[in-house]
């Protein structure tokens, strides 16, 4: 007789089993649009506040592990029923609300988005997500929900999720990864509608194929597939493939981005979704756009390059990170082993098809960068800050030689957060009282916002000081069960009730611990701190929480400094370590802290949302100037440490800055926050919380963000997609042929002439005329632009915050030589500089940067150019 393990197992759903009157409260909970709408968790909080807790916020598995009892129970409550009646009619409205394009007038035409990523931060009980990618990620679809957005996600669905954390008795971090249950999840199997089982798509791997399910999570209005590779029929290597989020080596990242890429569009085909447009929320789902090129070729029977531009068209790629050691990379004979029997699909030999990740295409030994394939596949690429746009275009600007890092083709939309998701509830109700309800669903209107001020002090005071009580109560009890799973002393474990102060300055730090984030800064000048916490008068507590990668050792030895600190620290308890970071402990700490610290190194934070989700609730920043605390300009929202100064010497960076943040913690924040009246009321402090909200929160929101992104970038995608692929993809085949003469002449290209008089100085404002006779060789006028380059010039004879003028046609010269003529106007006074190009033009080309294809005069060939035509005005 075979064992039960060994015996062929027939599985089967059971679901909860609910009176007809409770019905509708199955439809809540498989709609993440609950997580944001307070009245619907409250729902199941009267069901049962224990369960909803020891289920970790999870409805599906609440609604099957409550008594029949209570269930019956409720289903005879009156009161109950009837807040069920609301909710359902609020989930009703806001299905079928007018979404925000037509109600706006922005565009009448039907598309739809396909939002690829590796992580959605959604819920804390859908455990797919490790930190900010992830959680911005979730607040995005949320938002496109709100927002009416056309609008479907793709995922991969983690058995084990992101690591769980927990600290050993010497303060090092642990980790352990609990096996999901998927079938009490909020989600449910996608059906194929020619078997009824769950749909299938698969990719090949090496030489097997690997069979790939598909999930479906519903958000609101807007559906996430999630992908799922742990299936019997597939190889036991195979089925670990979804198993971790960022678990592994490079041979399982390889293959998890396979399954993203390629297997999310052929599960997107396979459902009949054929999306208008990819956004590539980070490189790990680039593989995608090799699929699209391939489908393309398949289908009309085009070369790579004709369907590369096609492709590329719909394409856009957002990249989180500052650093090119962050950026997943493949050596070049992995590409090749997996790729082997893909590449003929492409029509583009193995050599083509690693250009593609390179940087430098010509360098062979350079590892394949997943970001690098994005930004080749991609017509439209962002960072996520106004900073974070600055340090892309340096650290991408090899992929365009010669092209002026300032002129680098990629833009910036600042990230978001989802303001009902993070916000709390007492403070919903208070913005409801006073601002009325349009925030919620156009929390962007920055006139809104500007209603708190209406709000009394001492009614926004009391809801902040109720959330800090709040806070301190589940930081004490989370302390007790750390120190009790660890088997700490009885001691400690009693001395845990009645560790920090409700009535103390909160200090919230909770991120991932990576170095650059300077976790341990606090501890530059240990004496200096000890004073602050030992200070009985006007006391300052600390609560720190996060996770560093279980392979990043130097993160973890910052996480057990600041717990050996803390144990070790003689006076009342008042740092404490919160551990296993996550939605949950993140929405407690950024709705009862006082004040929220941020401290990498400047330039290595793409963005950061975790200050945005504290700024939405009133709490004030200190941040170091990066990431989107770089674009808050009103130092009345909180404080700058420092004034965004470069340092070459990093020891003397962290000096400096520890030594500035105690400056301002001990002048001023400190100060601030226990300047009291005569009701006990800091006036000023609740001052500085009603600005932060009115200025912060109408901008730092994903509805914002989501705005932005269709506007600045899926708009105009759509509009080059459709004009490229009209007539059987005729404008994407040109557009390639175009190309390929470009490359094919621009060896012959030449600036001959400048006709500049930059001998005489000017008056500002005077007109500069500007002449220039090039080479085309056989290349029409019309398909290129002639244009100078100019600006200030500083003292390396470089110009900053170069302007570009294009030059008109004048007349043929013959042999190829062609005369172009305009004029320049200095606005300002100083040394100025220009230098004269020439570009691709044409309708087609549409102003996008090609590489490899921008041509300076010869006194001018280094980037960016001029040491060329300097005038003094």
């Amino acid at each position: 007789m075979l064992k039960p393990d060994l015996a062929r197992i027939r599985s089967f759903n059971v679901v909860p089993s609910l009176p007809e009157a409770l019905q509708p409260l199955l439809r809540i909970a498989y709609n993440l649009w609950w997580t944001w709408h307070p009245e619907a968790v409250e729902l199941f909080v009267q069901l049962d506040r224990n369960l909803w807790s020891k289920s970790k916020h999870n409805p599906v598995l609440m609604l099957g592990m409550c008594s029949q009892e209570r269930l019956d129970e409720a289903a005879r409550d009156e009161a109950f029923l009837a807040s069920l009646h609301r909710c359902i009619v609020s989930l009703d409205r806001h299905i079928n609300r007018t979404p925000w394009l037509q109600r706006r007038e922005k565009s009448q035409e039907k598309f739809t988005v396909a939002y690829f990523c590796a992580e959605f931060g959604l819920a804390e009980c859908l455990q797919v997500y490790s930190g900010g990618l992830g959680i911005l990620a979730g607040d995005h679809l949320k938002s496109a929900s709100e927002l009416g957005m056309p609008l479907v996600a793709v995922g991969l669905l983690y058995r084990y999720g992101y690591f769980q954390q927990y600290l050993n008795a010497d303060g090092w971090q642990q980790e352990y990864y609990p096996d999901l249950d998927f079938a009490n999840l909020p989600m449910t199997p996608v059906s194929d509608p020619k078997t009824g089982q769950q749909l299938r798509v698969s990719v090949d791997m090496l030489d097997r194929v690997v069979q790939i399910a598909v999930w479906r999570v519903i958000v609101g209005r807007v559906d996430l597939f999630l992908l799922d590779t742990n299936l019997p029929e597939n190889d036991p290597a195979d089925r670990g493939i979804t198993g971790q989020l960022y678990g592994g080596d490079m041979e399982l990242r390889i293959r998890q981005e396979i399954v993203l890429g390629i297997g999310g569009v052929r599960a997107l085909a396979a459902m009949g979704i054929e999306p208008d447009l990819c956004h590539m929320n980070e490189g790990h789902s680039a593989f995608l756009a090799l699929e699209r090129i391939r489908l393309l070729i398949e289908k009309h029977n085009i070369t790579f390059d004709e369907a590369r531009q096609q492709a590329a068209a719909s394409h856009i790629f957002t990249t989180h990170t500052p650093v090119p050691a962050g950026i997943d990379r493949f050596p070049p004979d992995m590409i090749a082993r997996y790729f082997k029997n893909y590449h003929p699909g492409l029509r583009l030999d193995l050599e083509g098809l690693l250009a593609l990740g390179r940087e430098n295409v010509f360098n062979r030994n350079e590892f394949f960068s997943m970001a690098v394939l994005a930004i080749r596949t991609a017509d439209s690429a962002n960072g996520v800050s106004k900073l974070h746009g600055v340090v892309s275009r340096s650290m991408w600007q090899g992929i365009w030689p010669g092209v002026p890092v300032d002129e680098v083709p990629i833009t910036h939309v600042t990230n978001g957060v989802h303001a009902r998701s993070w916000m709390s509830g007492e403070l919903i109700e208070l913005l409801n009282r006073y601002l009325g309800t349009r925030w919620m669903n156009d929390p962007s209107d920055q006139t809104i916002w500007k209603s708190i001020h209406e709000a009394p002090d001492e009614e926004l005071w009391r809801i902040h000081e109720q959330r800090r009580h709040r806070l301190v109560i589940w930081a004490r009890r989370r302390l007790r069960a750390q120190l009790e799973h660890r088997n700490a002393d009885p001691r400690l474990i009693e001395e845990a009730a009645e560790a920090l102060d409700p009535k103390a300055l909160t200090i919230g730090f909770a991120r991932r611990f990576a170095t650059y984030k300077r976790g341990n800064l606090l501890l530059r000048d240990a004496e200096r701190l000890k004073r602050l916490l030992s200070d009985h008068d006007r006391p300052v507590q600390f609560l720190v929480a996060g996770k560093s990668h279980p392979a990043d050792s130097s993160g973890k030895e910052l996480i057990r400094n600041i717990v050996s600190f803390a144990r070790e620290f003689k006076g009342p308890r008042r740092i404490v370590f919160i551990e296993n970071y996550d939605i949950n402990v993140a929405r407690y700490l950024v709705q009862g802290c006082d004040l929220w610290l941020n401290t990498p190194r400047r330039g290595m934070e793409a963005s950061g949302t975790s200050g945005m989700k504290a700024a939405l609730n009133g709490v004030l920043n200190c941040s170091i100037r990066d990431g989107w605390w770089d674009e808050v300009h009103n130092p009345e929202t909180g404080w700058s440490i420092g004034r965004g100064e470069s340092y070459s010497n990093i020891d003397m960076q962290d000096d400096l800055e520890s030594q500035a943040l105690y400056n301002l913690l001990e002048k001023q924040i400190i100060p601030l926050f226990y300047n009291r009246d005569d009701n006990g009321l800091p006036r000023a402090w609740v001052g500085r919380m009603k600005k932060c909200i009115a200025e912060l929160a109408p901008v730092f929101n994903t509805n914002r963000m989501v705005e932005q992104y269709t506007e600045d970038l899926y708009l105009p995608a759509l509009r080059r997609a459709r004009k490229l692929s009209a007539n059987g993809l005729k404008g994407a085949v040109e557009l390639a042929r175009l190309k390929e003469k470009l490359h094919h002449a621009w060896g012959r290209l030449s600036v001959e002439i400048v006709e500049c008089d930059t001998l005489h100085p000017m008056g500002i404002h005077t007109k500069l005329p500007v002449g220039a006779i090039v080479n085309l060789a056989d290349l029409d006028p019309s398909l290129v632009k002639v244009q100078v380059y100019h600006g200030p010039v500083d003292n390396d004879g470089r110009i900053n915050e170069g302007k570009v003028t294009d030059l008109t046609y004048d007349k043929s010269l013959g042999d190829g030589r062609h005369h172009f003529v305009g004029s320049l106007r200095p606005a300002t006074s100083g040394r100025h500089g220009l230098a004269v190009r020439i570009v691709p033009g044409g309708d087609l080309i549409n102003g996008l940067a090609e590489p490899g294809l921008i041509l300076w005069d010869k006194a001018a060939q280094t980037a960016p150019p001029p040491k060329l035509g300097v005038v003094g005005v």
